[in-house]
């Protein structure tokens, strides 16, 4: 039974971290290795499917291995928090909270990302 959990909850987060390739609000990297983690304890099959997955499988390696991100990742992922969270910024409210918050999220984000080696 805890292992279909596992299994279960490592679909989801898997799911979560493709998602969160195009929608910048959601981390990839954790998540794909959240997934890792829960396979790696349910199903040594999932596990190595993910690893040699085309796409996915080099964000895990490459952070595990060397706690670094690629810079295509990089530029990617920081383009797109800003580009996102300025919009939300300007469109979405007039309250100059919201849009102080919206700006304080893409700069811890960017922070976040940028804190990590480079590839």
């Amino acid at each position: 039974m805890i292992k279909i959990l596992l299994i279960i909850s490592g679909c989801i987060s898997l799911a979560l971290g493709i998602i969160g390739i195009f929608l910048p609000i959601i981390p990839t990297t954790p998540f794909l290795l959240l997934s890792a983690a829960l396979f790696f304890r349910s199903s040594p099959q999932l596990y190595h499917w993910l690893l040699h997955q085309k796409y996915l499988g080099s964000y895990i390696r490459n952070f595990r291995e060397h706690r670094a991100i690629p810079l295509q990742a990089k530029i990617i992922s920081v383009s797109m928090v800003w580009c996102t969270l300025v919009y939300c910024a300007i469109t979405v409210t007039d309250v100059i909270l919201l849009r102080t918050l919206f700006i304080a999220l893409a700069i811890a984000i960017s922070w976040h990302i940028l804190s990590y080696k480079t590839l």
